[in-house]
């Protein structure tokens, strides 16, 4: 069983790992480790080998519904109590109900409100309407917002810069550290920034967001290293992201 009713602890630093094939051979585990808290996202893993990069310990974990059978298939790993590891399950209300009619488990809590007031925020910071166009808030958006409320200071890991993908140049790397013959990072970046048709998520635009949340609070970004440039005096966030179109990578 899993536990979910724990208080979430207050930490001085945070190491926010991603799932991003940029993490691989960076040799950041130790780094990642050092902080007093540990945030890991889905079914990634930090064992069979991923460690050194990586890091071994984990905090909190913050589970998408759509991850969970993932999740469920490597529950020995993932799922290990020895560690304290708090766990945090979000999804649709239409996947998380508790009274047998979920699609996907029905004994997790959902804090519908808390869900309402990240729709909110990611309209104010964008001006974009997350359910007019037709997309889905990342597992990274919920984890970043939730460590924004829990850290002092965020050392986030393998996340790029919001133009990394419209360089002709840019490094590929596989969209998950540990499926090496899964998709390309930039290219699905790429495919759910365009996408129109339902069921994508905003990737480039919540990095932008995060570019900007940066520039006001404590977080830094490692593997690959960057930092928000300043905006100019007459710039809005808003505009910044209309202004920064996705250019595909040549072949």
């Amino acid at each position: 069983a899993v536990t979910v009713h724990l208080t979430l602890k207050h930490c001085r630093t945070c190491s926010l790992v991603t799932s991003s094939g940029h993490l691989i051979g960076g040799g950041q585990g130790e780094a990642i480790d050092e902080a007093e808290c540990v945030i890991r996202m889905n079914d990634a893993p930090t064992a069979r080998g991923y460690g050194r990069d990586v890091g071994h310990r984990t905090s909190l974990r913050v589970i998408a519904h759509s991850s969970m059978q993932r999740v469920l298939r490597s529950r020995h790993e993932l799922l290990n109590t020895s560690q304290d590891t708090v766990f945090i399950f979000w999804g649709p209300s239409s996947y998380m109900r508790r009274d047998g009619k979920g699609l996907v488990y029905n004994n997790l809590r959902l804090m519908n409100q808390k869900m309402l007031q990240l729709d909110d925020l990611f309209k104010k910071e964008t001006g974009k309407d997350r359910k007019i166009s037709k997309s889905w808030l990342s597992t990274g958006w919920f984890t970043m917002t939730i460590a924004l409320e829990l850290c002092d200071r965020i050392n986030v890991y393998g996340m790029v810069a919001p133009d990394f993908c419209r360089g002709r140049q840019h490094q590929s790397v596989p969209y998950h550290y540990y499926e090496p013959r899964g998709p390309d990072e930039c290219a699905m970046y790429i495919s759910h920034e365009r996408g129109r048709k339902g069921s994508h998520h905003r990737f480039i635009t919540e990095k932008q967001v995060f570019a900007n949340w940066a520039r006001t609070f404590d977080i830094h970004f490692y593997q690959p290293d960057w930092s928000p440039p300043p905006l100019p005096a007459n710039r809005t966030l808003e505009t910044a992201i209309a202004a920064a179109p996705v250019v595909p990578k040549k072949t």
